[in-house]
Formats: structure tokens, sequence, C-alpha cells
């Protein structure tokens, strides 16, 4: 996370910060080379900077189940279970949205 450009190292701590706050029993790891939550366990959500789509990715293990927040969840790239929120500033992060994505994702495990 520290060897990120500024523009998304900001975004990371944030959305870290927002993940931990609403969910402390979290753990944060390393798996694939990237920064992967885990809830009771199990895959959660990864954070994934794209350098060449110029965004961050929050990819929700079990995104295909959640029901809430569909016209912010992006489905696509083959994906078949993960949905992903993303981000392309700082600023563009709805808190709102963010927890409420986790609290739902929450529920299903």
């Amino acid at each position: 996370m520290l060897n990120q450009p500024e523009k998304y190292r900001d975004m990371i701590f944030h959305v870290v910060s927002v993940f931990e706050k609403n969910v402390p029993q979290l753990t944060l790891e390393y798996k694939w080379k990237i920064p992967y939550f885990y809830y009771k366990g199990k895959p959660f959500c990864f954070i994934n900077v794209s350098h060449k789509r110029k965004y961050l990715d929050l990819g929700f293990n079990k995104g295909f189940q959640l029901k809430n927040n569909l016209e912010y969840l992006i489905a696509g790239d083959g994906r078949n279970t993960f949905k992903s929120l993303r981000y392309f500033s700082l600023e563009e992060i709805d808190n709102e949205i963010l927890i409420s994505v986790i609290q739902e994702a929450i529920t299903l495990y």
C-alpha cells in the first residue's frame, strides 16, 4: 500500500479506516500481492489499484449476493462472484454507500 502513488495511497488509507471502524473483526492480509480483508477467516473484500484504468477497486467476494446499492456495484470483467465499488478519486468516495455495502456484505457470512 505504501508504494502506491499518493492519489491511490490516500484512497486506500481512507477505505481501510472505514472498514476497520465499521467492522473491527476484519483482518487485513496480503494475498496475491494485494490487501485483502478477511471476516471470520474467509475472504471478504480485496483492494486493488488499476494504474492502467486509473481507479481503486474494492471487490466484495459475495458481491453477487448483495441486493442493495446495485447502481454503485460493478460486475464486469467476466466475474461470477465478485462485485466492486470503484473510485477514481478520494472525493468520489461516499462513506454512506461504502458502509451500507460493508454492512450488507457482513450479513452474508
